[in-house]
């Protein structure tokens, strides 16, 4: 199915931090790449006290993720707002029982490197799939892209394929993350063109995101994949000690 989507510049980007215990994780990161980001967009630094107002807000929040926007205004100024919600424990790495189903859409282009803030395209895609399951961006030739929310990794045997952050996908904080955690524990990891028929081929697969963390993919089409292995609970398990320091219940 084809969803074509040019979102509007106007409307601003957007960065999503998960909130523990009142701090922001992965801060510098996050905002590392919101400035790029109004930068190339709109030739300017980040608003001042943009940085201060996530401090702020997320001081209120034991577990919850928080949202900073930055907008352009018709003079040439940028302006920041911060939005806050909870967040379920049980959705920050979740179980199998938490799992997802994924649905590709064909997405030419992709969404590029931006979190645009004009979200119409993906919402429109998202509220046609369901609870439970999440559209897969797929390019032309049936390149997997990114899901609408979270990077996408395919795990088989001791080699990790990722689709590569060469402009057509959002560079993800936690899939930075991932790859660093799966190098260290000596996997072969490799950022390349991946086909929707090599990720339905793989034993296992996973998304990334930087609110639920690793969060394993039940299946994509008609193709269903194995609970997660050692392998997967431990990428899992790195990632979410450096997010948390614990065990989060339920995790993988």
């Amino acid at each position: 199915m084809s969803s074509p989507f040019s979102p509007d510049p106007a409307a601003g980007v957007f960065e999503t931090m998960l909130v523990l215990e009142g701090a922001a994780v992965e801060l510098e990161r996050h905002m590392a790449r919101l400035t790029g980001s109004v930068e190339e967009l709109y030739g300017a630094g980040l608003p001042s006290g943009a940085r201060e107002l996530v401090l702020e807000q997320a001081r209120a929040l034991a577990l919850g993720r928080l949202r900073l926007t930055v907008t352009p205004l018709q003079d040439g100024e940028l302006s920041a707002e911060v939005v806050t919600a909870p967040v379920q424990e049980a959705n920050v790495f979740p179980g199998w029982e938490g799992s997802i189903e994924l649905r590709p859409f064909l997405f030419p282009g992709g969404l590029g490197p931006h979190k645009w803030a004009d979200r119409a395209g993906v919402a429109a895609m998202e509220s046609e799939v369901g609870d439970g399951c999440l559209p897969l961006l797929v390019d032309d030739g049936g390149r997997v892209l990114e899901g609408s929310r979270a990077n996408v990794f395919a795990l088989d045997g001791e080699v990790l394929l990722t689709p590569r952050a060469d402009g057509r996908i959002l560079p993800g904080v936690a899939r930075a993350r991932t790859i660093e955690a799966a190098r260290s524990l000596g996997l072969d990891v490799r950022e390349q063109d991946l086909t929707l028929e090599r990720l339905a081929a793989a034993p296992e697969a996973f998304l990334t995101g930087s609110v639920r963390g690793v969060e394993p993919v039940r299946s994509v089409e008609q193709a269903r994949f194995q609970e997660p292995g050692e392998a997967a609970r431990g990428i899992a398990a790195a990632i979410r000690r450096q997010w948390t320091g614990r065990v989060t219940a339920g995790a993988q």
